[in-house]
């Protein structure tokens, strides 16, 4: 006899080890690791999804073994680096195995399961005879039914008459269409045309197509949109015999507009130095992790196909990542034009459909080379030849929820686990990666120079205190604003940057001082005009804008702050003749808006292109020779150790946006603190001096990349219950670990109230804590019956933030 160890879909505590299922003689043999299965799960008849993860033929459990019930796939769904990987990102990111597992795979690939009512035995109640019709099982839905048909129900299984089973409901399917093919040969279609009558236009219409197609097979729906004509005529054809219908799968395509052909570009001394050193890793098998450190406009795009292009050469497969979907247009046209076919994309922007083909695509070893963001880490290539991380410094490479894994780190596993080399390329690498380059963990690839030796654009800074001093109350200082009308004059392009989406940060009442507040987060409302409402950008409330404070009925309400939305609107004030492209949270929520408005932008349909940070990156605009940062001081004061860090990167990445091909460059960097090193510095794009100067500041605060950290943090609906929580883990901890780590708090997070429920935290800053792991298991294990309570404790390893 068989027996199957199977994680099932159930995330806690008890069930985070594989539970052992006996393999039924109908499915000896057909089972493998990695399989999706169905299989019973406590007292009752509940039916789960479950995962194989490994065989024996024996069982040192006593009692009876449930039975494997039925396979989900024909095909396993996880591979053996994938089973592995589940492992080893479940206890390093403290989390359940099967989240880590469900992780990694198209969300429709999540089955869920459904309670059934069915038929059994006898005559129902009327009533409930109603409830069936004609069918003999129907999903019960206890909370359509009342109260009464809820008692019937429960009676007549009690007698006998109706059994309640579970069905696992698979979401995965393929998409299938009808495609239509002519029976007949063409002198029999021929005759048959001669002799339609003459007003049945659209049998006409058909029976030409298909003379003049005579074996052509064409998806219907394209049939009837090219002839003009509808499915009754091509239904009525095939009871005639003149087509055949036939129902095939058809893999959705996130990919419609055609590709334009690209070729490998003439590489300079640094970047054939790089691609060199990559390529000598991918033949020797060489799991090396690399950092490309090259300037904006350098070319670490064309050393990344390079470098993959010599992967597939060797027949091996490639991984590329983006940090934001706004990214990925740009970065799929290069890459879908150098590589064809042979790309799938896996990002958030896709339909679950579409990311599901692109997926098998991919599992099935159609596709050989993956762009994606963040989850695309976990695409199932197989023999991987390179993995790229593009802009490796970006904070969106962390994952913020369960399971709380740094893309950074899975890349580098699955580096080690493919025996290919790891390429992090930044023009301004997080001070961890370069950290490690300097102590040669990493190999350092420098790429100093813009491509064609293009000068970097000239940074001017405006101390907005000044023009403050002047009476100007505009978002634009003067030298912006002729800046911008000297490009229009030109025919050039300007990318203004502000990172703050709506149309201000808050509403404030002149009479009695009163700030409306979201009632679930202990944070303002944002002023968004279009749709008249005041938005909570943590929670998703919302509500109309006031017309009288709700404190002191007081009409005297007035906004403060500026957002993208203002400034669009200040933008056409100043310039009405401009054509402006506003591109941020609330004008991308539509699926493929981020390529449409780029697209734009980029044929020359808009003179400014208006953005949150989702602009500052990887754009590449030949026409673009300005570049505005309105305010350069949004995160510059924010309480986060790496302030100065996102501010150097995030100003050096926007200005380097500019003058990237034959015309000169320049950039506005408007600020309240023009002193600061972050903003001077990257006004030279000086990172060495950057880097050096912040090291300094990490040692003395005893912060990364000097000492790793991690986040406890302990959530409830009540704050005396989030509090006391944390006060005991810390006190716990305190006594578990050693002297050799630091931890800091409990403290109330920096915005304590988030969807009504109350978030303290602790962090532990330690070098090398040999109790760590097991203290915070223990933890992890303790407050997992907590949970009913609604007390939850989530442990995040290495947060981008501490807020």
């Amino acid at each position: 006899m068989q027996f199957a160890q199977v994680l099932v879909d159930v995330p806690t505590m008890q069930t985070d080890k594989p539970f052992t299922y006996q393999v039924p003689a109908q499915l000896a043999g057909d089972l493998k690791l990695g399989m999706r299965v169905i299989v019973p799960f406590g007292r009752g008849k509940r039916k789960i999804q479950g995962f194989i993860v490994g065989f024996s033929d024996h069982v040192d459990f006593k009692g009876p073994v449930k039975p494997i019930s039925a396979i989900i796939d024909p095909n396993p769904v996880v591979n053996d680096e994938m089973l592995k990987l589940s492992a080893w990102l479940a206890q390093t990111t403290f989390s359940f195995r099967i989240s880590c597992v469900l992780t990694m795979l198209p969300s429709v690939m999540r089955a869920k399961a459904k309670k059934v009512l069915q038929r059994t035995d006898g005559e129902l109640p009327a009533a409930l005879q109603a409830l069936f019709g004609d069918h003999e099982q129907i999903e019960f839905d206890q909370a359509a039914l009342s109260d009464e048909q809820t008692k019937l129900i429960l009676k007549a299984v009690q007698a006998g008459q109706l059994s309640v089973d579970y069905v696992v409901k698979n979401h995965a399917k393929p998409k299938l269409i009808t495609k239509v093919q002519a029976h007949l040969g063409q002198p029999q279609l021929q005759k048959i045309l001669d002799q339609v009558a003459k007003n049945a236009v659209a049998q006409q219409k058909l029976l030409r197509w298909l003379i003049d197609h005579p074996k052509d097979a064409i998806a219907q729906p394209t049939l009837i949109k090219t002839l003009g004509i509808n499915a009754s005529t091509i239904k009525t054809a095939a009871q005639k015999g003149w087509v055949t219908q036939s129902t095939v799968e058809a893999l959705r395509n996130p990919y419609q507009k055609p590709i334009q052909k690209n070729y490998p570009l003439q590489l300079n001394a640094d970047q054939q130095n790089a691609v060199d050193h990559i390529a000598d890793s991918i033949h020797n098998d060489n799991a090396k992790v690399y950092l490309l450190e090259g300037v904006t406009g350098s070319g670490k795009t064309e050393v990344y196909l390079q470098a993959m292009q010599k992967a597939l050469a060797a027949g091996k497969t490639a991984l590329m990542l983006v940090p934001e979907i706004a990214l990925t247009p740009q970065m799929v046209n290069r890459v879908k034009g150098r590589f064809g076919n042979l790309v799938a994309m896996l990002h958030s922007g896709l339909s679950m459909g579409e990311k599901y083909d692109e997926w098998r695509r991919i599992d099935q070893g159609d596709a050989k080379v993956v762009v994606g963001a963040r989850s695309a880490v976990f695409a199932p290539l197989q023999n991987i030849g390179i993995i790229i991380m593009d802009e490796e410094h970006d904070s969106s490479y962390k994952q913020e929820d369960t399971p709380r894994y740094s893309t950074r780190e899975v890349a580098k596993w699955r580096g080690q686990y493919n025996h290919c080399p790891v390429v992090l390329g930044s023009a301004t690498p997080s001070l961890e990666s370069r950290a490690r380059a300097s102590k040669h963990v990493y190999e350092l690839l420098m790429l100093p120079h813009r491509i064609n030796n293009q000068a970097l654009p000239a940074v001017h800074i405006v101390d907005m205190r000044n023009e403050m001093a002047n009476n100007v109350t505009s978002d634009f200082s003067q030298s912006l604003v002729d800046a911008i009308k000297l490009r229009l004059a030109r025919k050039e392009q300007t990318v203004l940057m502000l990172n703050r989406r709506g149309y201000s940060a808050f509403l404030l009442c002149r009479d009695c001082g009163f700030v409306l507040k979201c009632p679930n987060c202990d944070i303002s409302l944002t002023v968004h005009l279009k749709g008249h409402q005041m938005q909570c950008h943590y929670c998703g409330y919302e509500q109309p804008i006031p017309n009288v404070c709700p404190n002191c009925q007081g009409h005297h309400l007035r906004t403060f702050g500026t957002g993208t939305e203002k400034v669009e609107q200040e933008l056409n004030q100043i310039l009405p003749d401009a054509r402006v492209i506003r591109m941020d949270v609330d004008t991308t929520k539509r699926k493929g808006a981020h390529e449409k408005l780029l697209a734009r932008f980029g044929s020359g349909q808009a003179d400014i292109l208006l953005g949150t940070q989702m602009i500052a990156k990887g754009l590449d605009f030949p026409n673009v020779t300005l570049v505005g940062v309105l305010n350069a001081d949004t995160s510059l004061e924010l309480p986060d150790f790496r302030a100065n860090e996102k501010t150097f990167q995030l100003l050096t990445q926007v200005s380097g946006r500019a003058g990237r091909a034959d015309k000169a460059g320049s950039v506005y960097i408007q600020t309240f603190n023009p002193d600061s090193q972050a903003i001077q510095l990257a006004k030279t794009q000086d990172y060495e001096q950057f880097y050096r100067s912040e090291m300094r500041l990490r040692h003395l605060a005893n912060y990364p990349p000097y000492f790793f950290t991690i986040r406890v943090t302990a959530s409830a609906t009540y704050e005396n219950q989030a509090a006391g929580t944390i006060y005991q883990i810390a006190n716990f901890l305190n006594g578990a670990l050693t002297n050799r780590n630091i931890i800091l708090g409990p403290t109330p997070s920096a915005i304590t109230r988030v969807n009504n429920k109350y978030y303290y935290q602790l962090i532990i800053k330690y070098k090398h804590e040999p109790n760590l792991q097991s203290a915070l298991e223990t933890v992890l294990n303790k407050y997992q019956s907590a949970t009913r309570h609604g007390i939850y404790i989530s442990i995040d390893p290495e947060p981008v933030s501490f807020m």
